[in-house]
Parts: structure tokens; C-alpha cells; sequence
């Protein structure tokens, strides 16, 4: 009878081998990414335990308004140029709808729709959940959209992340420049959002990580009712479904 090896196998490292200075330098070189965000991880918990509160009384900081605070001088003294931008961001808005629209009527993909769905609801609840106050530099327009100066959540940017969810999904299908010119549209558009103050930095940044959040999950979901989430049409299993539903109803 042969040794047994044992149940770990032989390929785990003492820990001694890669804590040694040539282990940790081969894991600083093989793995730079982890190791950047283990500098980030030290450097923020020494941030935050030193950095000075805001005041309850005082405005909110925000980087992004700092960043953008010649741009929104310049808007704010030219109210037509606001009512611009507010509707080329309209357009891009549509241009959002009508591709998910598209990928979900026409070449039956389902994923971008749901995912949109998804991040809609879920800000819908956040942004019921804690109200954030709305900046004292606003600069409304009726070209915006929702259309007219009306209430809107702040918390976080839908515009943003359903530019992140058409992005991803033009990715799947090899569609890359659409989704580059989709990107650079949406960075632009997030310029503009901080310029005009209907957003903070933090709506924006969420919004993004929301775009992936959820697309992510519309594929966990269209998997679990075996449905392919990825390139192809909503399976046949799934058509004959809505078929037999529309007979019996």
C-alpha cells in the first residue's frame, strides 16, 4: 500500500515560504491590483480617523463640485446654454431606452431590460430610504428629464447607471464601438451633472458600480430560469411560454 497524501494536497506554500521577502515580493508582482488596494485599505483608515466632520450646519464637500466649479459659473450665467446641455442629456436618455427597447423587443434579449428594471426599483427604495438635501447651486432646466424642474431622487444616478447597463450589454454581442461612443457619452454626461449640480459625486460613482451590480444579477436570474444571458435570444422554452399564456388568457 502506498502513502496517503494529504487531503489538502501538495501545491498549498507554508506560510513561512511566501510571508519571506521573496514570497511577498512574487505576490506584489503577480498580484499588483490586490496589493495597490492593500495600500488603499491603510491609507483610508488613517483618513478616516483624522479627517474633520462637516459641520451640521455647513454644505455638504464635494471634490466633484470643486472640480467643476468654473464650469457651473459658466453655466449658471448662461441659462441657455443649460437648457443645451439638459437636452443633448435628454437625447442620450432616450438613446439609453430605445437600445434596451431594441435589445429586448426586437433581438430578444431580455438581460439589459431586467437589469434595468432592477436598478430603477432598487433606487427607487434608497432614494425613499434617505433623502439626500438638493445642493444649493442647482441650476434646473424644463429640457431636463424628467421633463421640468420636478423632484427626483439624488441618490443614486439612474441616468448613469442605465448608460453603464446599454454599455455592457453592446459589449456581449461585439457591438464595441457603440458602446465606446455609449461610455464617452456617459462620462460627459456625469461632467455635466456635477456642472449643474443635480447630482454629487457619490450619486454618480454608486451609479456606475449599480450598472454593473445589476446587469450581474439579471444574468444570475435569466440563468436560474435557464434562459441564456448572454448573446443569443431568450430561449424557445421561454417564447412557448408567453405563447400558452396568451391562449389560456
Amino acid at each position: 500500500m502506498g502513502e496517503e497524501k494529504p487531503a489538502t494536497g501538495g501545491m498549498r506554500r507554508p506560510a513561512a515560504e511566501w510571508m519571506s521577502p521573496a514570497g511577498v515580493a512574487g505576490i506584489l508582482m503577480r498580484h499588483p491590483l490586490p496589493a495597490l488596494f492593500a495600500c488603499g485599505l491603510l491609507l483610508f483608515m488613517g483618513v478616516e480617523y483624522t479627517i474633520p466632520m462637516i459641520p451640521a450646519a455647513a454644505p455638504p464637500l464635494d471634490l466633484g463640485f470643486i472640480a467643476t466649479a468654473a464650469m457651473h459659473a459658466g453655466i449658471a450665467a448662461r441659462p441657455w446654454l443649460n437648457s443645451l446641455l439638459a437636452a443633448l442629456n435628454t437625447v442620450f436618455v432616450a438613446m439609453q431606452a430605445a437600445y434596451i427597447l431594441w435589445a429586448i423587443l426586437v433581438e430578444q434579449r431580455p438581460r439589459a431590460a431586467i437589469a434595468t428594471l432592477m436598478m430603477f426599483t432598487c433606487r427607487g427604495l434608497l432614494g425613499c430610504s434617505t433623502q439626500l438635501p438638493l445642493p444649493a447651486e442647482f441650476l434646473g432646466s424644463p429640457m431636463d428629464f424628467p421633463v421640468g424642474n420636478v423632484s427626483f431622487f439624488l441618490f443614486y444616478s439612474g441616468h448613469i447607471a442605465g448608460a453603464v447597463i446599454a454599455s455592457l450589454d453592446m459589449r456581449r454581442v461585439g457591438r464595441y464601438r457603440l458602446a465606446a461612443l455609449y461610455d464617452v457619452l456617459n462620462l460627459a454626461q456625469g461632467v455635466r451633472l456635477l456642472a449643474c449640480r443635480g447630482h454629487y459625486t457619490i450619486d454618480l460613482a454608486v451609479g456606475v458600480g449599480a450598472g454593473l451590480l445589476f446587469d450581474m444579477l439579471a444574468a444570475r436570474y435569466l440563468d436560474s430560469k435557464n434562459v441564456d444571458s448572454g448573446e443569443t435570444r431568450c430561449c424557445s422554452s421561454c417564447q412557448k411560454a408567453l405563447v400558452s399564456q396568451k391562449l389560456t388568457s
